[in-house]
């Protein structure tokens, strides 16, 4: 028979990153109008949530088109 094995102490809560919970992060920096044509997510927080995933199926639908491209070369 084996010996029973000493019991190990449970993980408590996770700790605070390095902005230690009191501070807001930064935003990120603003893109100007180019980047913001091309990102089609940078508006996304500006629309109403029940637009959401049809901005996400449309980029889904693109990328699937564009990847799909990758073996017809």
């Amino acid at each position: 028979m084996t010996e029973p094995s000493a019991s190990r102490p449970v993980p408590g809560p996770p700790r605070p990153g390095p902005h230690h919970g009191d501070e807001t992060p930064a935003p990120p920096p603003a893109a100007d109008a180019s980047e913001r044509a091309e990102d089609p997510f940078a508006e996304l927080p500006e629309r109403p949530i029940a637009e959401h995933v049809a901005v996400y199926e449309a980029e889904h639908a693109r990328l699937e088109r564009e990847l799909g491209t990758i073996d017809q070369l």
